[in-house]
């Protein structure tokens, strides 16, 4: 993916800076390489989950759902804000726990 968008884009999306995806690619880093493969696995991922509010959703767009501010105002942020808890996706959870 790297090579597709670059590297500064890549760190972006997934939350991490741009010389923690270097050091990973190099092989370097010091730190827990399965947090930043899970968050590139949820940024690009193409993989079709089912949402209870929104339906049949790929998972990066949960992720970016659950990255949003809650609204009172909105109707369906009201609807993820009561179902993402309880949900086995909710960011930081892992499908294998």
């Amino acid at each position: 993916m790297v090579e597709k968008i670059g590297l500064q884009e890549v760190a972006g999306r997934i939350g991490y800076s741009k010389s923690a995806v270097c050091h990973v690619l190099r092989g370097t880093y010091k730190g827990k390489v399965e947090k930043i493969l899970v968050a590139a696995e949820q940024a690009f991922s193409v993989e079709q989950i089912h949402c209870p509010v929104l339906g049949d959703i790929p998972l990066h767009r949960c992720i970016e759902e659950q990255n949003r501010p809650f609204s009172a105002a909105n109707s369906i942020r009201v609807s993820l804000a009561r179902a993402c808890p309880t949900c086995d996706r909710k960011k930081g959870v892992s499908r294998d726990e």
